[in-house]
């Protein structure tokens, strides 16, 4: 989620604009145009949370507010989410989830409106403080699921004292990375630079030290995702004005991240006029391939905040708007939710060298694919957060400024069809109800869990998944 929809949000909520809107128009914002007919029809559910097809159902996980295995509540602004197998129980899995709270935002914190529960945090597990000595209202919270019979065994916090916790990704050694989508230095309410990624192991039963691992850099992170085969980390940027980039993380040993490793960004051959972006003129179209560069970046800390730029000015291309990233067979997608030129989005795929981040990469190069790009909001409007379902088919958060935000799905070819809707009305017609967020799978697929973003709430989804209808 980004400052200008924040800023968006903001206007909605306090303009009497479009109080005359017909209903026939508030009503066309909830519909949906699909490709292919996949699940069926969406049903409206009674309880006004989360409409599904026939045959499926959810169970609400947890909600902000919650008291805690640990004493303290659940966070509000459930965003990115990963799901891992737990060794101890094959009937359960484990979600980390990230909370993206700004610094100090007491109505959702986890240690109360007046923060009289900060004490059950000890001194060394907050990465930074507010002047009270509040830790930062960020961070992630671990959640224990029991899959069979579908309740929440445990949860409890598990990052403290971050700010603005967007989304992240799994790691082959069990952990959870949690990006920070800030740039926020210190004095800024604390006393620490902010715009790391920190890690955080899924099978923790409490709070992981919050080391931020600097030199993966500091930027408005949102999203990673690691390659099984070569432990590299790939990396999303959302800056709000859509210059951020693509970046990737040479680990100096993929098993321990904190051991220091190379930061670069993704460049095109033709240089950094390339644009992927769509905006002003085209330059590619759907399907096209194109051979990339990396970019080694200097000065990774960032202090003046203008690493992209930096980038930029060495041949990394700019892209609207990065956000969801998620490795698959040998391949990676990840979206950008202002590309395009009606500004609803695109979905990239990654396909690395053989020789990834090694010699001989310059003369096998990987190559980049503008997978989808759409210009149609009611088929896909602003794709954010994303994951691989077991059929292979890429499920898509909405994260759109009007309307009924939606699960979306897209098949290989590209055919997208819709999945689910949240059911809550929007405060005002034009204004959006909540984003979708956290997508992810339990590992039997029996399972699909997603976040309804604000205030929070996290849902697990189950039916009929291996009857799609093409």
């Amino acid at each position: 989620m980004s400052v200008s929809r924040r800023s968006f949000l903001a206007l909605a909520a306090t303009s009497a604009a479009f109080a005359g809107l017909s209903r026939a128009t508030a009503q066309s914002l909830g519909g949906s145009k699909d490709d292919i007919v996949g699940y069926g029809p969406l049903q409206p559910d009674p309880a006004g949370v989360f409409d599904l097809p026939e045959g499926f159902s959810y169970k609400v996980v947890s909600r902000a507010g919650q008291v805690m295995d640990d004493g303290l509540l659940t966070p509000g602004k459930h965003d990115g989410m990963a799901c891992f197998p737990d060794v101890a129980d094959r009937n359960r899995v484990i979600l980390v989830r990230n909370h993206e709270q700004r610094p100090t935002e007491p109505d959702r914190s986890a240690f109360g409106k007046d923060g009289g529960l900060a004490s059950k945090v000890p001194a060394d597990k907050a990465y930074d403080r507010i002047a009270s000595g509040v830790p930062m209202d960020g961070g992630t919270t671990t959640l224990v699921w029991d899959l069979k019979q579908q309740r929440l065994v445990t949860h409890h916090l598990s990052l403290a004292g971050t700010a603005v916790n967007c989304a992240g990704g799994h790691t082959p050694q069990r952990s959870w990375l949690s990006c920070e989508e800030t740039e926020i230095k210190a004095g800024d309410g604390g006393t620490k630079d902010h715009g790391w990624v920190f890690e955080v192991p899924a099978d923790l039963r409490g709070l992981a030290d919050p080391a931020p691992i600097t030199s993966m850099g500091r930027y408005k992170h949102e999203a990673t995702a690691t390659d099984p085969r070569t432990g590299i980390v790939y990396l999303t940027e959302d800056a709000s004005d859509g210059s951020g980039l693509f970046y990737r993380y040479l680990p100096n040993d993929p098993a321990r991240l904190h051991a220091g490793g190379r930061l670069q960004a993704l460049g095109f051959r033709e240089g950094a006029s390339a644009d992927p972006r769509n905006w002003d003129k085209p330059f590619w179209k759907t399907g096209d391939r194109k051979k990339v560069v990396w970019v080694d970046l200097e000065g990774v800390d960032n202090p003046h905040n203008d690493l992209r730029h930096r980038g930029h000015g060495k041949g990394a291309a700019y892209f609207a708007r990065g956000e969801g990233i998620y490795f698959g067979d040998g391949e990676l997608y990840f979206t950008c939710t202002s590309g395009g030129p009606s500004r609803d989005g695109q979905v990239m795929r990654y396909r690395p060298s053989p020789h990834e981040g090694k010699p001989g990469e310059a003369d096998h190069p990987g190559d980049i694919e503008l997978f989808l790009e759409t210009t149609d909001k009611q088929r896909l409007s602003m794709p954010d957060n994303l994951a691989i379902a077991p059929n292979g088919h890429l499920f898509l958060c909405e994260d759109k400024y009007a309307g009924y935000n939606m699960l979306k799905a897209v098949t290989p070819k590209g055919q997208i069809y819709t999945v689910g809707r949240n059911a809550q009305k929007p405060a005002l017609p034009l204004a959006p109800n909540t984003e979708l967020a956290g997508v992810c799978f339990s590992p039997d697929g029996s399972t699909c869990f997603v976040n309804i973003y604000f205030p929070g709430m996290t849902l697990a989804i189950t039916g009929p998944w291996k009857k799609l209808r093409a």
